[in-house]
């Protein structure tokens, strides 16, 4: 099972901590062990936990309820990127990133072929998410 993008987040931010402490790297990096809100890593977990169950849920894997697992788990993202309450973080590039590579690999590990799915609709497997994603 693929990592879910929160738990990578949080190791990075224990690492940088233990460097910090450490002396390995300067007092400057502090902030970055701080960089997701426990708010915005909970609010993130949960859409992808029901992504999960949703994709697990899928009977025919048609291209149809495929995307429309993709178009409802990439709203409920870009609900959680706009959220305030994460006081104004959000997702950036390299989140962007493991979140749409997430998506990814948890649908191949349900048996969708994501390389056909997305080759079907004219697009490549990277474009899976973009007719929805604001972040």
């Amino acid at each position: 099972m693929a990592n879910r993008p929160p738990e990578n987040w949080r190791a990075w931010m224990a690492e940088v901590a233990r460097d910090v402490e450490a002396g390995i790297v300067g007092p400057e990096c502090v902030g970055a062990a701080e960089m997701y809100p426990e708010s915005l890593l909970r609010a993130t977990d949960a859409v992808l936990v029901a992504f999960e169950a949703e994709v697990g849920g899928l009977v025919e894997l048609s291209d149809e309820e495929v995307f429309g697992a993709v178009e409802r788990v990439v709203v409920a993202l870009n609900g959680v990127d706009g959220d305030a309450s994460h006081g104004g973080v959000g997702y950036c590039t390299e989140e962007r990133e493991q979140l749409c590579e997430y998506i990814d690999l948890t649908l191949g590990e349900h048996g969708v072929d994501v390389a056909a799915l997305a080759a079907r609709r004219g697009i490549s497997r990277a474009e899976i998410t973009d007719a929805w994603r604001d972040w």
